[in-house]
């Protein structure tokens, strides 16, 4: 754990005020990769040190009138601030300490202080800077401070002050992070640790999400006494958490004067999501792209586990990793691949290859653990080696699905002490053999494992590291990463935008996407004449690509932000800067040369002083108003290099920060799309053009038949049952069924009870893929994988010889072969509408290429027949001729009307003049309507 320890001695006196300075310790150099058993003995002792009693104010004849903690959670980012009031209540001079245990990965922003109306603050600058400041004052005889960072993980910042009797101190600090979902939620962790009762003690956390809200809870972590205390009140895009006990309910007993409150105060929460494609806000210049799919089915894992058994993991240790591997092994599936590896000074394998997860190959991998008994050294470089191997010889061998993730999970306690012990080699060697796809997860057991290198390893490899505590809860730790990782959705993600649109962009190359994560993508926005901002994310999927296209409007946010009381209005430029500075330090731990690793250092810097983080390079100068008194936050050193990855989980590319491919190309087989009006559904240049005629079905359900040769339009509606599934278009020969399944309106209209089509399923039975589009979602599955879209995407999906577009909110459309069209229109209508209920329309082109066997209500009229119309008089109603027309050597009685193609006009619709043929068709399709009636949405149209 590193502390943040900012000591400042004060002594104030009755006639003069003047400050004499305790300095503790000198300031650390930068040290080398090599690591020596001081080191090592040092991390041994920090570990001990962090089991010290925690108190958030220090003194021994103090009152604390007050401590608050605040938190606006804006998009995903935290601004945390922590205040407290302080009285030397006692009859002498002491030191009173403020201390703050803040989550690793955030960054210090600000630390003010009010020392009896001297108020101290702070600002960030270069730490050479903050460095020179602080020696001139030194000199001068002014205050100056000094904080040690000398421990692993940045997690207290410490500060000390010592004054005398009656004094009152006011300390205020600020943080800033990100919010990471795992397992499909964020968590906010606020330490909560007094120390002792305080009047005025509270916790705010208001969160705002511009497109709402889906859940929030906080667990119960502080204990059952708390649980009333503690209230929630949501609206559809707010959630205010607020944790206000009296003294009384602070106490551990009715008449104890301690406090009870000693834990971590905890809030969950998700957001809601209008589908698979993301999130795109725009805000103060910045954009920020969130990217969190899901109902997909999960990628097959390729699964090599590492497991150290030496000695030092004798006990506990090996007890919990033993029971966790029970449970990850039984998850495995029969598309799963994997093998164990498990190590001391000698390394063995329980199977040379991998091996499919069946249940009887679980089972015996089961046993195989349960017998290890850890004896012996620690070779992790050849384990890591021989498990590299493992995965090679089954790619090379053809046993790997291309489409599948391929993993090496390690699970270690202990720095190497067996064959090659060099850390910086070891890590070369891995780095060497690893290939573009396989990634490395490393789990670090207890505190005598370096985390720094298995940080580092993992993350040069595509992976990311995982600290495991070492206690009674250690099986279910590693049970919930394996979680994290243990269902993929997605490979090779790419975040892409529109030509000279978008600048300075973080990491949007991402390796693997893994379900109930999120990837997160930043950067400026170009001045542009457009009010919106367009994202194009490409990834591969389970056996198909797909393409989601996501708009975000440059004013919108920041209107409705304006409005907010509690929201974090700088919030998108601040998680630009975090994203980005995150990224290069992390860059700067796998620097190849001194020269790269200095011009990272410099972008951090510039970058940190900029967005005022304390980081590894920066420190924190706090000064009195008049800079007379200066006083120096120092955030701790990376002391291996190593330091927490910025590209938040689902695997991140190695690669720099100047991202690959910013500029989005769409797919051969794809034209980009013309923005249309919101009056007009389906305009201009679009994925797959429909010509101007074609054949359709839409509202109640009206067919429109167009015959291109007589240059005529021919209609009929279906009066079938809610219920029913018609066959629109059945080709045994080229193994395409299209069908349509009706739904009523809510009530009957006029003593008439209206149908449309609620569902449309399009299967191609040689690929398998089945699509089937309903009001609500879009799904599609090829027998063994399921797949599911919101019509809240706009997304391109390629699955062998099936294409899909989907266009937000207005349409389908399907290619199959190239020559093969269909396409589906989606009609909202009014939610309180007492009668009409959504439905959607078919539109089927004439020039579809088919076999000759196609059959069906409309692919029949793929042959077209022989029309003539003739006799044409005025009707019963004198603005709708009747004629009689002659078809399939049938004499019809028909009348002339008009329908509506809503293509180009959801609203109104563009009407198409055509001869009406009643009762049911009857007489223009082949027999009767019931014929067409089939028993599932994929059904073939029997022969009759």
């Amino acid at each position: 754990m590193r502390r943040l320890l900012l000591l400042l001695g004060l002594l104030l006196l009755q006639q003069a005020c003047c400050f004499e300075f305790v300095i503790d310790g000198e300031w650390e150099e930068d040290v080398s990769d090599m690591r020596d058993h001081r080191e090592r003995h040092k991390r041994a002792i920090l570990t001990s040190e962090e089991e010290e009693d925690f108190e958030a104010v220090r003194g021994e004849d103090i009152t604390v009138k007050s401590y608050k903690v605040e938190s606006r959670i804006t998009s995903r980012f935290a601004h945390t601030t922590v205040r407290s009031s302080v009285v030397n209540s006692g009859s002498k001079a002491q030191s009173i300490g403020f201390n703050v245990q803040i989550p690793k990965r955030a960054f210090i922003t600000n630390f003010t202080m009010n020392v009896n109306g001297i108020i101290f603050v702070g600002s960030v600058k270069e730490k050479t800077v903050a460095r020179n400041l602080y020696a001139q004052a030194r000199a001068r005889g002014k205050a100056a401070g000094i904080v040690r960072a000398n421990s692993q993980d940045m997690e207290t910042f410490k500060t000390e002050v010592h004054v005398p009797p009656g004094s009152n101190i006011e300390f205020e600090l600020h943080y800033q992070e990100m919010m990471h979902r795992r397992l499909g939620f964020y968590e906010h962790s606020l330490f909560l640790q007094p120390g002792r009762l305080v009047p005025q003690f509270q916790v705010d956390v208001y969160i705002f999400e511009p497109k709402g809200i889906s859940m929030v809870e906080t667990p119960n972590t502080l204990g059952e006494q708390f649980v009333q205390n503690i209230k929630v009140t949501s609206t559809k895009e707010k959630a205010h958490i607020v944790f206000k006990p009296n003294l009384q309910q602070q106490r551990k007993c009715d008449n104890c004067t301690g406090s009870a409150i000693d834990g971590i105060f905890t809030v969950r929460y998700d957001v809601t999501r209008d589908g698979n494609a993301g999130e795109l806000q725009v805000s103060d210049g910045h954009f920020v792209q969130f990217f969190a799919p899901s109902n997909l089915s999960p990628l097959p894992k390729n699964i090599v586990f590492v497991i150290d058994v030496s000695g030092s993991m004798w006990g506990v240790k090996m007890k919990q990793t033993v029971e966790a591997m029970q449970a990850i092994l039984e998850d495995l599936t029969i598309d799963d691949h994997f093998s164990i590896i498990d190590f001391n000074h000698n390394v063995r394998c329980w199977n040379e290859e991998l091996v499919a997860g069946s249940s009887i190959q679980i089972a015996d991998a089961k046993r195989y653990v349960q017998d290890i008994k850890p004896n012996g050294g620690t070779n992790i470089n050849e384990a890591l080696l021989r498990a590299v191997q493992m995965l090679v010889k089954a790619s090379n061998q053809g046993l790997i699905d291309p489409r599948s993730v391929s993993m090496i999970i390690l699970v270690s306690d202990g720095d190497p002490t067996v064959g090659e012990i060099k850390l910086g080699t070891i890590q070369k060697n891995v780095k060497r053999v690893m290939r573009e796809e396989f990634s490395l997860f490393s789990l670090g057991i207890g505190f005598d494992v370096d985390y720094d290198f298995l940080e580092r390893i993992a993350m040069e490899n595509r992976g990311m590291a995982q600290r495991i505590y070492a206690n009674h809860d250690a099986a279910e730790q590693l049970r919930a990463f394996y979680s994290q990782v243990s269902s993929p959705l997605l490979r090779m993600i790419q975040v892409q935008f529109p030509e000279d649109s978008v600048s300075d962009v973080t990491q949007n190359r991402f390796d693997k996407y893994f379900s109930g994560s999120e990837l997160v993508v930043a950067g400026k926005v170009k001045p542009s004449e457009s009010n919106t901002l367009t994202s194009f994310t490409t990834a591969r999927a389970a056996r198909m690509d797909v393409t989601f296209e996501t708009e975000g409007d440059f004013t919108e946010l920041d209107t409705e932000l304006a409005k907010q009381q509690h929201s974090f209005t700088g919030f998108a430029r601040q998680m630009w800067a975090y994203i980005t500075v995150k990224q290069l330090i992390s860059e700067r731990a796998l620097a190849p040369t001194a020269v790269k690793k200095r011009k990272i250092t410099q972008r951090i810097m510039a970058l940190a002083v900029e967005h005022q983080f304390v980081t590894p390079l920066t420190a924190l100068l706090v000064e009195s108003e008049d800079t007379n008194e200066r006083l120096l936050a120092d955030s701790p050193r990376d002391p291996k290099h190593g330091c927490c990855s910025g590209a938040g989980f689902g695997g991140g590319s190695t690669s720099t920060l100047n991202p690959v491919n910013v500029v989005y190309q769409a797919p051969p087989w794809v034209q980009m799309t013309t923005n249309a009006p919101p009056s007009q559904a389906v305009k201009g240049s679009e994925e797959y053009a429909l010509p101007p005629t074609v054949n359709l079905v839409d509202n109640d359900p009206h067919f429109i038949v167009h015959l291109p040769s007589s240059n005529m339009d021919v209609c009929f509606n279906i009066d079938s049952a809610p219920g029913h599934i018609l066959n629109l278009v059945t080709d045994t020969g080229t193994g395409l069924v299209v069908n349509g399944q009706l739904v009523g309106s809510k009530q009957a209209h006029k003593g008439k009870l209206s149908t449309y089509f609620g569902t449309i399923s399009v299967y191609y039975q040689p690929d398998g893929v089945s699509l089937t589009v309903g009001t609500d979602s879009i799904s599609m599955t090829d027998g063994q994988r399921n797949h599911s879209f919101t019509w809240g995407t706009t997304a391109k999906i390629s699955q062998d010889g099936v294409r899909i577009s989907i266009v937000k909110n207005s349409h389908v459309s399907i290619m199959i072969n190239n020559n093969i069209h269909v396409m589906v229109l989606l009609h909202r209508v009014w939610t309180k509408n007492p009668v009409s209920v959504d439905f959607l329309g078919v539109y089927i082109p004439n020039d579809n290429q088919y076999s000759p066997l196609v059959h069906g209500m409309i692919g029949q009229f793929s042959r077209e027949p022989e029309v003539s119309v003739h006799d044409m008089h005025e009707g019963m109603d004198p603005l709708k001729k009747e004629a009689t027309m002659e078809v399939k050597g049938n004499t019809l009685l028909v009348t002339r009307g008009w329908q509506k193609d809503y293509r180009r006009d959801k609203r109104l619709g563009s009407s198409i003049y055509c001869w009406f043929i009643h009762n049911s068709g009857k007489g223009f399709i082949d027999g009767h309507y019931t014929d067409y009636i089939v028993p599932h949405l994929n059904s073939f149209l029997q022969a009759h």
